[in-house]
């Protein structure tokens, strides 16, 4: 155990899967280091580092793994301890358990005649999930100082709160659920052993956080019903760095495609999406709401354009696989169906070019944010505050961001794809002076936090400030 060194602020450290630092190699063949991306890194990034924190994650890739032979290692402000797990075990843990399974899970996403498949090979990816937590959980232990605060980072490590309340009773050790919580009834897709020890994992923590009031109270109903005891649960709305968007913004590379979005778009109405081609979010219903206002609303042909700014996600599995192939088709289908000569209705996107869909932002008149379920939807909030034409956001209700910007967002039902169109048509439509009043709402809530409020929302909930 490291002694603790006398400090007015607290030791930190912080875990979750990816770390804040990345590798790869320059032309020389040299390993090279530079920050990562994420929203993770985004939010919580900046105030640890300024902190001193040890942030300890997995080492996934190959150069990963080749820095973590050097031990700690200290750059961009990060100091990262890496914790290098067997491939094997770790696809496993990632792939089979905390994506296909607690993913599937905390978003309503399971196909149930089909899925959840509990067989041995499900079993044996258990067995490693609960692996890889020990691992992490004896690293914790043998990193953190004395009295250390640890904040524990998405549903990958939802049993290191019993470890380490039994292994150091010293650690204030808090977890943060970034994804909603299930409702109590879907714990019971899991065994009865697995859904026990998933829930006296979280249980072990000093407190559980959300993005929202909804995901909270769907855990503190699983505790209660899982373990039959009270679960202490905190409140803590991530921000989006204002600062940090607002410099891309400010970039060459963003004009570049803001000049380029326009020539595109020129005076038509601009309908935007920026999103991971990820189940959760939506895509499908997305597509199909605008062909069914291009149906009832023939005057609106050729007059709207849909910016569909989306990248891959997980596609190392087969239903992310399928689901990229489903949505290009439908666009591509859509294109066909209702394109004109000098007007393409779907801008279909996938390259992941992040000043890209910050000039998309910039440059929306419908922000469209339509989830089936999200722990909080940063893109809304970064779509408020960059927007520079009184943009309308259409928000599924289904969305953690929901409660905090609902008084300016028109409310969308994420399964009723007439319901969606209608709005659509209702955000296109609106007066200039309910597009001003709305989006001044937009900006204020979207403002009103900052990522260091959040980073001192866990510091608080693990006794600390």
């Amino acid at each position: 155990m490291v002694p603790r060194m006398p400090d007015v602020d607290p030791d930190i450290v912080v875990v979750s899967n990816r770390g804040p630092l990345s590798f790869s190699r320059n032309d020389a063949g040299e390993l090279e280091t530079k920050r990562g991306a994420g929203g993770l890194v985004s939010t919580l990034g900046p105030g640890v580092a300024e902190r001193g924190a040890t942030w300890i994650a997995a080492a996934i890739t190959d150069e990963d793994r080749e820095a973590a032979q050097q031990g700690i290692i200290e750059a961009e402000g990060f100091r990262l301890r890496s914790v290098v797990i067997d491939a094997d075990e770790y696809r496993m843990f990632y792939d089979v358990v905390s994506n296909a399974t607690l993913w599937f899970l905390h978003h309503g996403l399971f196909d149930l005649p089909r899925r959840p498949r509990i067989d041995r090979r499900w079993r044996e990816a258990w067995d490693a999930y609960r692996s890889v937590n020990d691992a992490f959980a004896a690293v914790v232990c043998e990193e953190a100082p004395e009295d250390a605060v640890v904040l524990v980072q998405d549903y990958h490590f939802s049993l290191l709160g019993e470890r380490l309340a039994n292994a150091r009773p010293d650690l204030r050790a808090v977890h943060f659920h970034h994804t909603p919580f299930c409702e109590p009834w879907a714990l019971r897709t899991l065994p009865d052993h697995v859904a026990e020890e998933l829930m006296r994992g979280l249980a072990g923590f000093r407190a559980c956080g959300f993005h929202s009031n909804r995901w909270a109270g769907c855990y503190e109903a699983g505790v209660h019903a899982q373990l039959g005891e009270p679960a202490r649960t905190f409140v803590a709305p991530a921000a989006a760095d204002h600062l940090d968007i607002e410099k891309v913004a400010a970039s060459e590379e963003c004009a570049h495609e803001m000049a380029a979005l326009e020539e595109a778009v020129g005076d038509r109405h601009l309908i935007v999406r920026v999103d991971r081609i990820e189940l959760s979010k939506n895509l499908l219903r997305g597509f199909l709401a605008f062909d069914d206002m291009l149906r009832a609303r023939p005057d609106l042909v050729g007059r709207v354009v849909f910016g569909a700014f989306i990248y891959p996600s997980r596609e190392g599995l087969p239903e992310y696989m399928a689901y990229r192939q489903e949505v290009e088709g439908l666009a591509a289908r859509l294109n066909q169906r209702w394109a004109r000569e000098g007007w393409t209705p779907i801008l279909l996107d996938t390259s992941d070019e992040f000043p890209r869909s910050v000039a998309a932002l910039r440059r929306y008149d419908v922000l469209l944010v339509n989830p089936i379920r999200d722990g909080l939807n940063l893109v809304a909030k970064e779509g408020a505050l960059l927007n520079e034409r009184d943009g309308v956001i259409a928000l599924s209700r289904e969305a953690g961001a929901w409660e905090e910007l609902r008084e300016g967002a028109l409310e969308i039902n994420p399964f009723d794809v007439a319901g969606t169109c209608e709005s659509l048509v209702e955000a296109i439509e609106m007066e200039p002076e309910e597009r001003g009043r709305r989006a001044q709402l937009l900006k204020r809530a979207a403002a009103r936090r900052t990522p260091t409020d959040w980073l001192h929302d866990q510091l608080r909930a693990a006794g600390a400030l």
